[in-house]
């Protein structure tokens, strides 16, 4: 690895939000460490990559719900001289249904990527940053992190909400040692993640307006860590939605959640 270009690993980099944080920080002359399960996808990425900006891409195909995921990255991240100066928690998914109407074993792989992994590799990789005096930390969270939650779906604005408060306090404790780090929530964004829900159809019927590309949330994230906000809504409406769910009472902001959220929830009861 060249002293001279940063370094940016980020997961779930196959598709949606990660790859178009892969392509953003490619565009700003970053080496990138692409991690996420569809090796071939990576591989695709890394080699569009190289020859439009010159990247150089080390790609690390693991499964983040294998609990040895992080540790084994971090080792290969090490065997390869590779210093990481950004690290983008991007990888992430929706499981249907509700509590009960899943296996434990679903939700302890969805906990696994969604919080536990993310924290992981941010405990491996901050003391390098500190040492070297700078680093970025992304967390992909969501506007779901703000709003109550709902049902079916269930832990997925608690994993949300856990990736805004671990955030709010790993910016507040690297913060002076030039390590800065941001929550970025987007609402609804263009990706497969809806697809993989099933719940495309009922997207398709939410007006225009309340979406974002990914290139745009991958933008925004990157330009909002830079300047040190700790957390970052992109999107006019997005923060408009927060703003008047911090304002209403709980109860009624409850109440408009749960009959919202019948327009692009599957319960699966």
């Amino acid at each position: 690895m060249s002293d001279k270009r940063p370094c940016s690993l980020i997961t779930g980099a196959s598709a949606g939000i990660g790859a178009a944080f892969a392509r953003a920080l490619a565009a700003r002359g970053h080496d990138l460490v692409l991690v996420a399960r569809r090796e071939d996808r990576l591989h695709a990425l890394a080699e569009a990559l190289r020859e439009r900006h010159g990247t150089r891409s080390l790609v690390l195909a693991a499964d983040l719900a294998d609990p040895s995921s992080p540790q084994r990255l971090f080792e290969a991240l090490e065997a390869e001289g590779y210093a990481v100066d950004w690290l983008v928690n991007n990888a992430g998914y929706g499981l249907p249904g509700t509590l009960v109407a899943n296996p434990w074993q679903a939700h302890a792989d969805f906990i696994q990527v969604m919080m536990t992994a993310p924290t992981e590799l941010a405990w491996r990789l901050l003391p390098g940053m500190r040492e070297r005096g700078h680093g970025r930390v992304i967390n992909v969270a969501s506007l779901a992190g703000f709003v109550p939650g709902t049902a079916g779906h269930t832990l997925y604005a608690a994993s949300k909400a856990y990736l805004i408060k671990l955030s709010q306090s790993l910016a507040l404790e690297n913060r002076d040692a030039g390590v800065h780090v941001c929550a970025l929530c987007p609402g609804f964004t263009w990706s497969e993640f809806h697809d993989v829900t099933g719940t495309r159809q009922k997207m398709n019927a939410m007006p225009r307006f309340m979406w974002l590309s990914a290139e745009e949330v991958a933008h925004q994230g990157v330009d909002a860590v830079e300047r040190g906000a700790v957390v970052y809504v992109p999107g006019r409406v997005n923060r408009i939605i927060k703003t008047i769910t911090e304002l209403l009472p709980d109860r009624l902001s409850l109440w408009l959640s749960h009959r919202e959220s019948a327009r692009y929830r599957n319960r699966h009861d």
